[in-house]
């Protein structure tokens, strides 16, 4: 890891500092805007922790602390000088496959050594909030799988217990959030890296509408299916970070405002033939339909219309991996992912032009549940966040296999480009993070945030914290 703690140093017991790591964005923005806290001083409190926690977490891949602390004195000149803003000095980390300009993007691979010559789009956006750039987070190879963080610069572990997964593609990202590295982080969901590393890890994470959030200097990715977005704490984090990154005034309004009485599809078929929930999956759904129900809302039973997502979405992530994989100027590429680009090229003629020619009818069809319902409740995944090193010496076939039961929810509504989101719905017993899905029809992120709200405030889901990871007998894990 560059600029980083050497490897394999213990975690520390928790301190009174962990209430101001797990202040959330929101939150630190109210400090920063009010002088309790400057922007170096948070700064400055983030790299030290990311150099005690991430040795044993490894969510981050680089840090930035001379540029960061720069960043973060230019932020408090503007606070001085009256300016105001949501992300203004608050600290955050990228998904090492966005550009960040004289930093190296990796995409996930250790031999990567071009710097960026330019922010990407989101960047640019975040730094003229006045955002300060903590890093570059970890994901795997070309951000092909969801279960799993892991690639050559070691294995990212879920803060949770450290053994398990965050989920992937940004799982690093959310390993940083859940860690209290950072209150915020920035991802990438091309068929549910955003939703299903925030569910492994506790976290909110909104898909939004395909289109909402640039991704220039990219015109598209992975053919229509992937969108950037925020994995926070909080509803209200990501709904402010996602409107910096939108340039809109669009979901934080919705994040503090009361939620409409909805009518509320619930779905538990997967959407990948012999994958079935299990019973932690289907309990975390009910829960959260008897919390909705105690909120007003009316909620029944009817099963999506899935599209079959082995020739609708896989050819486009397929095909997808490919294209990036051409434009890479520099690194290689591990065995499996040299394979991944081999299938692209097999699946990227016909079969990928069946997939864009079958879009509208398979939206016309799912969004049928949408004459009758507001939104769709499923469950995130179909099973608990698996072992850390799950599938990292694996081939592509068994990756495949072993993601099934991660992915068989979450695709769906990148392949429509609809907004969907994963919430926290409590606790199984052995104290790993359970979630759920909320999907909706095209432009209904507002109600699916305002709902999610709802349900935070209810539930009051950000208050837990992984314990584990300060634990001073935590033995540490091994790579």
């Amino acid at each position: 890891m560059r600029n980083a703690a050497t490897p394999h140093q213990s975690p520390q017991s928790v301190s009174a500092d962990d209430d101001l790591a797990y202040a959330g964005a929101a939150r630190l923005g109210e400090l920063l805007a009010a002088g309790q806290v400057t922007p170096r001083e948070l700064t400055e409190f983030y790299l030290a922790r990311i150099e005690r926690l991430n040795p044993i977490v490894e969510a981050f891949v680089s840090t930035r602390a001379e540029r960061a602390l720069e960043e973060a004195d230019a932020a408090l000149r503007r606070l001085q000088a009256g300016e105001r803003g949501p992300l203004l000095g608050v600290p955050v980390a990228i998904k090492d496959n966005v550009d960040l300009a004289g930093e190296v993007t990796t995409h996930g691979r250790a031999d990567a050594t071009r710097s960026a010559r330019s922010d990407s789009e989101a960047v640019r956006r975040l730094r003229a909030a006045g955002a300060v750039v903590l890093g570059k987070t970890a994901l795997c190879e070309l951000a092909a799988w969801g279960h799993f963080t892991s690639s050559a610069h070691g294995i990212t572990r879920n803060p949770w217990k450290l053994e398990r997964s965050p989920g992937g593609s940004s799982g690093g990202s959310a390993a940083a959030v859940a860690s209290g590295m950072a209150p915020i982080a920035l991802g990438s969901d091309g068929g549910g890296s955003i939703r299903i590393p925030s569910a492994f890890c506790g976290l909110f994470g909104l898909k939004p509408q395909r289109g909402r959030i640039p991704l220039a200097p990219l015109s598209d990715h992975w053919h229509g299916c992937t969108v950037l977005g925020g994995l926070g704490r909080s509803v209200l984090d990501v709904a402010l970070f996602d409107d910096v990154l939108a340039d809109a005034r669009l979901l934080a309004p919705a994040a503090m405002s009361e939620a409409p009485r909805l009518k509320i599809a619930i779905s538990v078929k997967p959407a990948i033939p012999g994958v079935k929930p299990s019973e932690q999956a289907i309990r975390a759904v009910e829960h959260t339909a008897e919390l909705l129900r105690s909120l007003g809302h009316e909620l029944a039973e009817c099963e999506l219309s899935h599209p079959q997502l082995l020739v609708t979405y896989t050819p486009r992530w397929a095909a997808g991996i490919r294209a990036e994989a051409l434009m890479l100027e520099d690194g290689s590429l591990s065995r499996r992912s040299r394979r991944m680009v081999a299938l692209g090229r097999r699946l990227g003629g016909r079969m990928l032009r069946r997939s864009l020619a079958c879009e509208a009818a398979a939206a016309e069809r799912l969004n049928r549940v949408f004459e009758q319902f507001d939104l769709v409740l499923t469950p995130a995944t179909a099973a608990p966040p698996p072992a850390a090193e799950i599938s990292r010496d694996a081939g592509v076939l068994r990756t495949f296999n072993h993601g099934s039961p991660f992915v068989c929810y979450t695709p769906t509504w990148n392949y429509l480009g609809q907004p969907a989101a994963t919430i926290p719905a409590g606790f199984d017993p052995d104290g790993l993070p359970r979630a759920v899905q909320l999907g909706g029809p095209a432009h209904s992120e507002t109600t699916i945030v305002s709902l999610a709200a709802q349900i935070e405030a209810a539930a009051g889901w950000g208050r837990e914290r992984p314990t584990e990871l300060n634990n001073n007998h935590q033995k540490e894990p091994t790579s």
